[in-house]
């Protein structure tokens, strides 16, 4: 008999829990508990309590002295927060990369690419957000600024969220098919100016769907009665 240890029961959970986040099928603030977790999962409530560790980590779930653990809320100023960080952030990796960059930098990013449109062929919205996580923090990774990418992964996990919520607005599994080309094309090029640019009108595609789709969240919470009507 093979006996699954903790630390991978654990993992496997909070995969499983990670989907369902991002799967829409927690609400944002949602309060959770172990035991609850631990009776929908079919698991004891010792790797329950470390899955949870694992999605603090990760950012998708909060643990609020005397209040409890909650799934991480998602308000429009939050997504204005995000927004604005991440053109900082992504700007300044590409000006600390530009001038290293190479053969295999280049083939990384295609590499990274690629695997984001097999998501999306495969309709896979789960994959899908972790592979464009992963195309846009090649950057991150490539600049060696250790500060950088910790700021990187601190936005990470929020970035699960506020893409899971951009995809479900727009009633898909994923980016468009042909949402990073000019991205990749212009990455590879000479242009830093341009690629600066691109980088900000990138992340402003769907932005205000977005926002528009929280803000209506953030409404029906409020007033949950209009939401029946």
């Amino acid at each position: 008999m093979t006996v699954v240890k903790r630390e991978t029961m654990a993992a496997q959970i909070c995969e499983m829990m990670r989907a369902a986040i991002l799967a829409g099928e927690f609400a944002p603030g949602e309060t959770v508990t172990e035991t609850a977790l631990a009776v929908r999962f079919g698991a004891s409530r010792a790797p329950m309590r470390e899955a949870l560790r694992q999605l603090i980590d990760q950012g998708l779930v909060v643990s609020v002295p005397y209040t409890g653990t909650r799934i991480v809320d998602l308000s429009v100023k939050d997504i204005n927060d995000i927004y604005s960080m991440r053109i900082c952030l992504e700007v300044f990796a590409f000006e600390q990369i530009w001038d290293r960059r190479t053969l295999r930098f280049e083939k990384e990013l295609r590499a990274r690419h690629e695997r984001l449109l097999n998501a999306i062929d495969a309709q896979d919205d789960v994959r899908a957000i972790d592979a464009e996580l992963d195309l846009h923090g090649l950057s991150y990774e490539w600049s060696g600024n250790s500060i950088l990418a910790s700021s990187w992964s601190s936005v990470r996990g929020r970035l699960q969220v506020y893409w899971a919520a951009h995809h479900r607005a727009h009633g898909i599994s994923g980016p468009k098919r042909d949402s990073h080309d000019e991205y990749i094309r212009l990455a590879l090029s000479d242009d830093l100016e341009t690629m600066k640019a691109e980088i900000q009108t990138h992340m402003r595609r769907g932005l205000e769907t977005t926002k528009a789709f929280v803000d209506t969240l953030e409404t029906t919470r409020a007033n949950p009665s209009r939401s029946k009507k």
